[in-house]
């Protein structure tokens, strides 16, 4: 006989019994001795899984820009670069602003994949409430080679309007080749 306590969906059953009924099974009760996940704690254990998977997803992207590095021969610390900023989406340009990679983050913030964002410039996610004032003010920000950050209206593949704070980091050898942006959605 199957033990009770495997039973799926056990807790919902159990909840459901009138005391009289729950009374008559209570002995049959066994605590099981396999290492499942109780229904109860399904909550605790999925937030803890999508945590893990998110930071498991932020290595692996960080790995990939690590590589790049490798391959620039850029000085900044990445890893410190990636431990000071929080993120959605990462996209990373040339020098002249052109998208060499992005992470899945980015598409699913943007609604655009990576292939149709791969050789545009990130001007396409702006549209008719755009600052014209933040886009020179971001263009004037790149010739510093300074890391800065702005707050500006970017619009989804579905054309609907968001607030984006892009944090733009200038990744240089002898001078700044590449620029990696940490977007994310605010208010």
């Amino acid at each position: 006989m199957k033990n009770l306590s495997e039973m799926t969906g056990l807790d919902m059953y159990l909840s459901g019994l009138h005391d009289d009924e729950y009374s008559t099974i209570y002995n049959q009760l066994e605590p099981s001795t396999n290492n499942s996940v109780p229904l109860l704690s399904w909550g605790l254990y999925t937030e803890h899984y999508h945590q893990v998977l998110q930071a498991a997803k932020k290595k692996n992207e960080m790995q990939e820009v690590m590589q790049m590095a490798k391959k620039y021969n850029w000085k900044n610390d990445i890893k410190t670069v990636f431990s000071e900023h929080e993120y959605e989406a990462l996209i990373l340009t040339d020098s002249r602003q052109r998208i060499i990679w992005v992470n899945d983050g980015f598409s699913t913030m943007t609604g655009y994949s990576k292939k149709f964002a791969v050789h545009k410039t990130p001007g396409f996610l702006q549209g008719a409430n755009t600052s014209a004032t933040q886009k020179r003010t971001i263009k004037n920000k790149l010739t510093t080679n300074k890391p800065f950050v702005e707050v500006l209206v970017n619009y989804r593949k579905d054309k609907t309007p968001y607030l984006c704070e892009v944090k733009i980091i200038p990744l240089y050898t002898n001078t700044t080749t590449h620029y990696l942006a940490f977007e994310r959605e605010v208010g």
